[in-house]
């Protein structure tokens, strides 16, 4: 059995609001645009997941309720991906249950496990840096989540708004 991970960091977010927390900023226009734009990518290559794992953010709740997937698909936002670092999500993720998984998350935590997971990076000039909206598609060989482990990953597609705005 193979598992699927969509990796997608939030879209670009609002910094005008002065005082607002950083957990609390939304998407900007662009941003708003770009998450829309995910969500047709996603569809359009049939990359639709059966259970997502969103950081508790607004930017990342909003990206998500943009990309417009199925609403019987289950969610689970979750403090622990608030900029967490890759080996958290690692953890959260060996916790999943899907075979297909979306998790949404932040830099620089969402860069690091990308480039942890795979065995060779994309050919994309912007994986490096993982660009804000930047989503990785990696396949895994493994009966379940628990058994993936770094540089296992099979990297199936990897795109960034800006070539779909």
């Amino acid at each position: 059995m193979t598992r699927t991970l969509i990796l997608m960091r939030h879209a670009k977010s609002d910094w005008s609001h002065a005082g607002l927390r950083d957990h609390e900023r939304p998407l900007n226009g662009r941003g708003r645009v770009s998450a829309q734009a995910l969500g047709a990518w996603l569809r359009d290559r049939e990359h639709l997941p059966d259970e997502v794992l969103c950081s508790s953010a607004t930017r990342t709740g909003e990206t998500l309720q943009r990309l417009e997937l199925p609403k019987d698909i289950p969610v689970r936002y979750m403090n622990e991906l608030y900029h967490a670092e890759a080996s958290c999500m690692r953890d959260v993720l060996m916790q999943a249950v899907g075979a297909c998984v979306l998790m949404i998350g932040h830099n620089p935590g969402i860069c690091d496990v990308a480039h942890r997971l795979v065995r060779t990076a994309p050919d994309h000039p912007r994986f490096e840096d993982y660009p804000t909206g930047a989503t990785l598609v990696v396949r895994f060989a493994a009966p379940s989540w628990a058994e993936i482990g770094w540089h296992e990953g099979q990297p199936i597609d990897f795109v960034t708004p800006r070539e779909l705005t």
